[in-house]
């Protein structure tokens, strides 16, 4: 199996793990052609470039059979929170949560 991480997504889990489900279990082939048409632009490249990685790994360890390679695990975790503040009226200031995520993806031959 071959696993990528990826610790420094500035886009909150929850988002990340709407796009995530859509390409566990998929063939790898199948999985970059639903990230190409979908709507989250910004996750759909993170994940992309994560399944690209793998994907170099893989032909790098000439182990694994590339039309053969699955996405078997996705994870994404919450990442750490950047607490902003922001000046409102009469003195008062509202907080911002800027959150991140960790993503993992493990490729296995299906």
């Amino acid at each position: 199996m071959i696993t990528v991480k990826n610790n420094n997504i500035q886009v909150s889990a929850r988002k990340v793990r709407g796009v995530a489900d859509l390409i566990r279990r998929k063939k790898v082939e199948e999985a970059l052609k639903i990230l190409r048409f979908s709507e989250k632009k910004e996750i759909a490249i993170v994940l992309t470039k994560l399944i690209n990685s793998g994907l170099a790994i893989a032909s790098e360890s000439k182990k694994y059979d590339l039309d053969n390679l699955a996405v078997d695990i996705i994870k994404v975790d919450e990442g750490r929170t950047l607490k902003r503040i922001m000046p409102r009226a009469q003195g008062r200031a509202y907080r911002i949560n800027k959150r991140s995520s960790y993503v993992t993806i493990g490729l296995k031959e299906a």
